[in-house]
């Protein structure tokens, strides 16, 4: 063969995180999109069942808290268990036991009798839900080109927010229904799970995991079946590495490690906190005149979403971030601290902070992603998920009984402190992520 023939095979080569964007990609991007409605189609939904568990089975502030969070429980345990499995095991198999574990747990939830099998159900739900966050995000990360990563990883948001938006369209109509409608809208969440679980069957292997444990001609066969017969490994996985979940907190990952953690635990705790109890909390300050509040928010919550997409794409991820974080803050603030009477006003605060908190968590499916290398990515991603469900659980859990013995008010400013530690983190320590491909995540600028 020729010196110029050789020089132009190799010039149609291109790599993996340059691949153009296919109708596999889109696959898998509907494949997780599809996990995350089913997430937030579970979290929302809960609140309007307890709405109905409540008086029959005369649950106390502990039981509503409980019931609340236990699924956030399971997600945290999922997400940290499952999260680093996965980088030994590899992604697919995680990718399709998780929604086993969902499908099943969620028919359960209809033959419970009490609130302990209900938590224990939820639970088992959670860590499904965690052990997909993690390989999610990670599966998508990995094949998904660097030009469009930032749009489908932000992505992640809207469609959980769709799902939210849903289960409390369902909850709303479904409420008057009947005394024990609460079972048929808990099992329903069986109906998406099944489905997703149905078509991920067969889903190839990530490539990138597959060379870091040495196996480079798999990882080339799926990239060149499902990519493109020209599409060729990146130079980051041209080696395989060795590392393991202690390479989190290395002195060259932990800060990388802490931030990821942090600023996405402070986003979290106040929306699931907020949401979970959205009937109750707009009953307390007086917002809720039928459902009309309640539509609005939901409705902003989508709108949100789609800006998010929209301000990932046009801002650097810093500034989204660190810009958010403190029009969040002065948002709730004024939330915390308005007379109920001022209704406009109550109304006009909470939807913007509706409108950003909507926006702003598509980062939480960008930034981990992003920020870790390949050989410990599902680990990072799925540590940081773990942490900020393990305090998305407690600040679900503790709501109901902060409202009782502290009010509505001063429970709203002690979430907006933690909305201040996430403001100073991120200025502190938040990365710019956006230009890089997957393999300099080694060396993400901090």
């Amino acid at each position: 063969m020729s010196s110029n023939t050789m020089t132009m095979d190799n010039s149609l080569k291109i790599k993996l995180d340059d691949a153009p964007l296919n109708k596999f990609h889109i696959k898998i991007a509907g494949l997780t999109f599809g996990a995350h409605f089913t997430d937030g189609y579970i979290l929302g939904i809960v609140g309007f069942a307890l709405t109905l568990l409540t008086p029959q089975m005369g649950l106390s502030s502990f039981w509503v808290g409980l019931i609340g969070s236990s699924a956030l429980i399971g997600l945290f345990l999922g997400s940290l268990v499952l999260g680093w499995i996965s980088d030994y095991i590899g992604r697919q198999k995680i990718f399709v036991l998780s929604f086993t574990i969902i499908t099943a747990a969620s028919i359960l939830q209809f033959f419970a009798d009490s609130p302990t099998e209900l938590v224990i159900y939820r639970i088992l739900i959670g860590i499904g839900l965690g052990g997909d966050y993690s390989v999610g995000h990670t599966m998508l990360a990995e094949f998904s080109p660097r030009k469009h990563r930032g749009v489908l990883l932000g992505s992640f948001s809207v469609i959980w927010t769709i799902g939210y938006v849903v289960a409390n369209i369902v909850g709303i109509f479904a409420t008057d229904a009947s005394p024990d409608a609460w079972k048929w809208m808990l099992a329903s969440s069986a109906i998406p799970a099944f489905i997703i679980l149905i078509i991920r069957m067969g889903t190839p292997e990530s490539p990138r995991w597959l060379v870091s444990k040495g196996r480079h001609e798999e990882a080339l066969q799926i990239v060149q079946k499902y990519i493109g017969p020209n599409i060729i490994l990146d130079d980051e996985v041209a080696h395989a590495k060795k590392s393991s979940f202690a390479s989190l907190f290395h002195k060259d990952m932990i800060k990388r490690t802490a931030f990821n953690c942090i600023f996405f635990v402070c986003l979290v705790m106040p929306y699931f906190a907020i949401y979970t109890f959205l009937p109750i909390i707009l009953d307390e300050i007086g917002l809720r005149a039928g459902h009309t509040t309640d539509f609005l928010l939901n409705g902003l919550l989508i709108i949100g979403a789609l800006l998010g997409i929209w301000f990932t794409i046009k801002y650097s991820r810093r500034g989204f971030l660190i810009s958010s974080f403190i029009i969040l803050v002065i948002s709730l603030g004024l939330l915390s601290v308005l007379p109920s009477n001022l209704t406009v006003l109550m109304i006009i605060a909470f939807s913007v902070f509706t409108l950003i908190l909507s926006a702003v968590s598509n980062l939480v499916g960008v930034f981990p992603a992003e920020s870790f290398p390949t050989d410990i990515r599902s680990s990072g991603v799925g540590f940081a998920t773990a942490i900020s469900r393990l305090g998305s659980a407690a600040s679900t859990f503790l709501l109901p009984m902060s409202m009782a013995n502290l009010g509505v008010q001063n429970t709203m400013l002690c979430l907006t402190g933690i909305l201040v530690i996430g403001t100073i983190v991120s200025i502190a320590w938040a990365p710019e992520t956006k230009t890089l491909s997957l393999s300099d995540a080694s060396n993400v600028s901090e």
